[in-house]
């Protein structure tokens, strides 16, 4: 994350004394990734964050993939996911492969523990809900439309206000901004569709004081462990650096547009190993004379696109819904259903709304996924 910020009270150097009004010392934690050559930041605790009475084993985290391997396009309604559970522990997983998971979740339930994703950074997308994203890095409120980028080993909790929908990826590698974005200090170009004053930081630090027990998981290793920490783990008192959760309303993109029809890179939101993360919006369409605003039918060699409609409504596309997921794989070419091409000449614009994930490996369907399959979907090309 390439904006500097800083929370409460820190020192006026790193690495020396930091005296608590008890006369101690507050204990520095340095949190960051890639080793020492990643972005991180410096945290201040009141307590030692290493304090732990205990550590088992919650459950194991299996992906099972669709034992029917044919190539072909999918369509997952996904509005019929049942309402219930936890936003971290009831992730209803649909899509993988090795370098990132796709879950979606209707969650009821706030998480009365904590957690960290210690396996990879996250981007959760709020579909329907509100509320605070708490870390020891201070809170970020979320309402629909918000893109959270919680990177890797960051401890946090959820907390909504009632029943939140939520598109849920997780990235082994981690999320930046696209390098060609950037110029060389590492701020956002001009010629960007989204700048620096577009990102929510974490603000409102408050530092818990609270002796444990309390229930920290952590998922790792394909597995979740539980832990018992000693004390509260948000006893930050003050930070500083470049590694902590933010946040970007999707409504807050701004679409690049042209005379013909703009490639797909022109949507992209962020870059991960492996993979990138576009947002539709609306906007206006081409404006040549003669523009086909309907993207031309393309095959996705050495890629498979998934798309997420958060709006009923996608220019190129028939038979879906809010909340639909269609994987489009390497192999096949995919393009309009028949009479959206002919039918987008004239057209001055559109409202679609949609999340796109394009990924390099191929992508596995779960199991799981199969309940909330359209099995008809590739043959939906045929007139």
């Amino acid at each position: 994350m390439p904006i500097y910020h800083r929370l409460g009270r820190i020192p006026p150097k790193r690495h020396i004394a930091h005296p608590r009004e008890d006369g101690g010392l507050h204990y520095e934690e340095l949190m960051g990734n890639r080793g020492f050559v990643g972005p991180s930041s410096l945290l201040y605790h009141l307590r030692p964050p290493t304090a732990v009475r205990e550590v088992e084993l919650l459950r194991q985290v299996l992906l099972e993939p669709d034992p029917d391997q044919r190539v072909r396009h999918r369509h997952l309604r996904t509005a019929g996911v049942p309402v219930g559970g936890s936003p971290t522990l009831d992730r209803l997983p649909l899509l993988f492969n090795q370098d990132v998971t796709l879950s979606v979740v209707v969650a009821d339930l706030e998480d009365p523990h904590f957690y960290r994703n210690a396996s990879a950074d996250e981007l959760v997308f709020v579909v329907e809900g509100e509320g605070v994203l708490a870390s020891a890095f201070g809170e970020l409120r979320f309402r629909p439309g918000e893109q959270i980028i919680i990177p890797r080993g960051i401890l946090h909790q959820w907390k909504q206000r009632g029943a939140m929908r939520l598109l849920c990826i997780e990235a082994r590698g981690p999320l930046r901004w696209p390098a060609r974005y950037r110029n060389d200090c590492g701020q956002l170009l001009e010629g960007a569709p989204y700048s620096e004053r577009d990102i929510q930081r974490p603000s409102e630090l408050q530092a818990h004081d609270e002796r444990g027990p309390f229930e920290l998981l952590v998922k790792q290793h394909g597995a979740i462990t539980r832990i018992v920490l000693d004390h509260h783990p948000f006893d930050v008192v003050g930070w500083d650096g470049y590694y902590y959760p933010w946040a970007i309303s999707i409504h807050d993109f701004e679409p690049i547009v042209g005379r013909v029809h703009q490639p797909p890179p022109v949507h992209q939101l962020l870059a991960g190993d492996g993979l990138v993360i576009c947002n539709f919006c609306p906007r206006p369409f081409d404006f040549h004379p003669q523009a086909i605003p309907v993207p031309y039918a393309h095959s996705n060699v050495m890629s498979d696109e998934v798309l997420f409609y958060v709006s009923g409504e996608f220019m190129s596309r028939k038979g879906i819904e809010v909340g639909s997921l269609t994987l489009h794989p390497d192999g096949i070419p995919h393009g309009p259903h028949p009479g959206r091409y002919e039918g987008s000449v004239g057209a001055t614009r559109t409202s679609e709304l949609a999340v796109m994930m394009d990924t390099e490996r191929p992508l596995q369907v779960t199991r799981q996924a199969l309940e909330l399959e359209d099995a008809d979907y590739y043959r939906s090309w045929l007139a």
